[in-house]
């Protein structure tokens, strides 16, 4: 705090958590400890980076008036992070019952004879505070934190070994004969589960027919393996 004979100011210090792309404000709280009305105004060595409100007005005997300084936002951090503004507070003792409309820049002229008292601020930039660290609710449902990072550890080891496997399979870039004898592979599994399911056919038919023909014949469950069994085939068939 910066104690005058007319105005109490705090902080010393502008600061500022610094974010790019973002507007940051900071108040400065001016005290008036005097029976007198007390004007004052605020510059900078940088007026277009700052807006002030509000830059000049009247603090009335034994209270208080809040400042608040906004910074642009800004699209490049210093690469030091260290800040070469500076602000003026200037203050004056204005007529009893003076209002900010009875303010004019003679007042703050020492030439013209007044008693102007001023207090240098400076601008620093701090790092913006860090957001709360979530909550884990696994821990909640019998499971660890550690187990959870370890399950998703191990879910991103497969996909990426299943992306590999995926991207050696169809890479263009692979030789003609090697292609040629992945289709020749391909082309004699077919035919064989092909094949397979039609001898799987006809003994169900055959199978079907005994059946009918005597109550003693095949078990049923026996019928039921083979059936699931050609249905298994055909599915393979398929996929293949």
């Amino acid at each position: 705090m910066s104690t005058g004979e007319l105005l109490s100011i705090e902080p010393q210090e502008l600061q500022f958590p610094f974010e790019l792309r973002k507007q940051i404000s900071c108040s400065l709280l001016l005290s008036n400890k005097t029976d007198s009305y007390i004007a004052f105004k605020v510059k900078t060595t940088n007026p277009k980076k700052y807006c002030v409100r509000p830059n000049t007005g009247v603090v009335s005997p034994r209270s208080t008036c809040d400042v608040i300084v906004t910074m642009q936002a800004q699209k490049e951090a210093p690469s030091d992070m260290q800040c070469k503004d500076k602000f003026l507070l200037q203050s004056v003792v204005a007529g009893p019952g003076a209002t900010p409309k009875d303010i004019t820049p003679e007042m703050f002229n020492k030439e013209s004879g007044h008693n102007v008292e001023e207090c240098k601020l400076r601008v620093l930039y701090v790092a913006p505070p860090r957001p709360p660290s979530p909550v884990h609710e696994g821990s909640e449902e019998g499971s660890s934190p550690r187990a959870s990072v370890d399950n998703g550890s191990a879910i991103a080891s497969e996909f990426k070994a299943a992306s590999r496997a995926f991207a050696e399979q169809h890479d263009p870039q692979d030789n003609s004969s090697e292609t040629r004898t992945l289709i020749v592979r391909l082309t004699e599994e077919k035919n064989s589960a092909i094949q397979q399911n039609n001898r799987l056919q006809q003994e169900l038919d055959l199978l079907k027919r005994g059946a009918n023909r005597s109550s003693s014949g095949i078990p049923f469950i026996y019928v039921v393996l083979v059936g699931l069994i050609g249905i298994i085939l055909g599915y393979l068939l398929k996929k293949t």
